[in-house]
Formats: structure tokens, C-alpha cells, sequence
């Protein structure tokens, strides 16, 4: 999730307003915040958890201490916990969601020159491009807005950036790195290569495909 792009904006966005607005709560409202959203979403993925073990675990591990279970042991539980959440069946609203993500992926495939990349991606050129391509660990510098299918924005940025490619979402990491420097570019990304499942706050519902207009002006491998 570090490397999904939308939450990685609205950090710095947040940080920025940290730094121009402070108080004596600041610290404190902090914490609290991200212990209630922390809180929100463990309360619909786990609702039996116990809680004191869980801020137990949050101090230990946050202060540097001796950790209670062996690394290997919160390995092996966690990845337990996983698979039974994986192999959950699926409540009606998720096979709605993926229902309905399938009919927009489709309709977008049927789109006049639409390409379909290995990973489903879908890509429109809308200009193209002769530059030099970024490295599958390289930085680009792009413009870009993305849209959820409805068409309502729910990021974009009036200037260029500079973007590492390990801390984008998955879909960005496999399509850039085929685009070349002066393209502009329609991509549509299925919702298990942006915030799958989990979405991403109020904005990103899950199972939600995202379109972005891309236009990349710079590279690095």
C-alpha cells in the first residue's frame, strides 16, 4: 500500500498543511486520527480482535522492543489469516462490484484503439511519443489526471512531478515503464493492480478500475 500514489499524494498534501498550521494538539490529534482509522478499518476485517493485545503489539513493535512471538511465528498468523480471508466467499456487494468493474473493462476493450496489455491494463494513445523509457526502478515526470469510471476526478496535479516507480500503484509500475517520453496516454487499470479490495479512504470505493491521462515528459532508468 506504500507504493499506491493516490495515498502517498494526500501524505504530502497533509504534511504540507502540517507544517503551515500548528498547535499544541497537533501531535496528539495525529495519533488519534490514525488510531481511529487504523481502528475503522480492523473493526470490518476483524471484529473479535482483541484489542489490548493489538496495542500491545503497536507499542512493542513501535518502540523497538522485544517482540512477545517470534518473527517467524506473526509470519506464519498473518499469512493464515490471509488465506481465510481469501478463501472468505464473496458477499453479494463484492460480486456486484466485480460484476460491475467487469462491464466497464469490457466496454473499455471495445473502445477504438484501445490495447490491452499481459496484465489487462488498457491503454489509449491519445499522442505519441520518441523518448527514452523509465526503468522498471526508475523515476517519471509526468502530468496526469485520474478519473473513476463515472468520470469524476479524484486526483490530479496542474504541474509536472517527479514519481519513483516503487511507490505507485502496481498499475503505473507496469505501464509507464512502456511509455516513452513525450506520449500521452489513456490507461485504464483494473482495481487489483490500484487499491483492490480495500479501495482507498471515501474517494476510491474497492473494486474500483481507474482511468488516468497520462503525459509523460521525463524518465530515468
Amino acid at each position: 500500500m506504500s507504493r499506491h500514489l493516490f495515498l502517498f499524494l494526500c501524505m504530502v498534501c497533509s504534511m504540507a498543511q502540517a507544517a503551515e498550521k500548528t498547535s499544541a494538539n497537533d501531535a496528539h490529534d495525529l495519533a488519534y486520527s490514525l488510531g481511529a482509522s487504523l481502528g475503522e478499518r480492523l473493526r470490518q476485517d476483524v471484529p473479535d480482535l482483541q484489542i489490548q493485545a493489538l496495542v500491545e503489539g503497536l507499542q512493542q513493535a513501535y518502540l523497538g522492543k522485544p517482540l512477545a512471538l517470534k518473527d517467524e511465528r506473526i509470519e506464519q498468523i498473518l499469512a493464515d489469516h490471509q488465506a481465510r480471508l481469501t478463501s472468505s466467499p464473496a458477499t453479494p456487494q463484492i460480486e456486484a462490484a466485480l460484476k460491475t468493474e467487469q462491464k466497464f473493462l469490457d466496454e473499455e476493450k471495445a473502445r477504438p484503439g484501445a490495447q490491452q496489455l499481459a496484465d489487462g491494463i488498457l491503454l489509449t494513445e491519445l499522442k505519441p511519443g520518441n523518448g527514452a523509457k523509465a526503468g522498471p526502478h526508475g523515476k517519471v515526470q509526468v502530468l496526469y489526471v485520474g478519473r473513476l469510471p463515472d468520470g469524476t476526478v479524484f486526483d490530479s496535479n496542474g504541474q509536472a512531478q517527479w514519481f519513483s516507480l516503487d511507490s505507485v500503484i502496481d498499475g503505473w509500475r507496469s505501464a509507464l515503464p512502456q511509455m516513452p517520453v513525450g506520449a500521452k496516454w489513456r490507461v485504464v487499470i483494473p482495481s487489483s493492480l490500484a487499491y483492490g479490495a480495500e479501495g482507498a479512504g471515501d474517494v476510491i470505493p474497492p473494486y474500483t478500475p481507474l482511468v488516468f491521462e497520462i503525459e509523460l515528459l521525463g524518465a530515468t532508468t
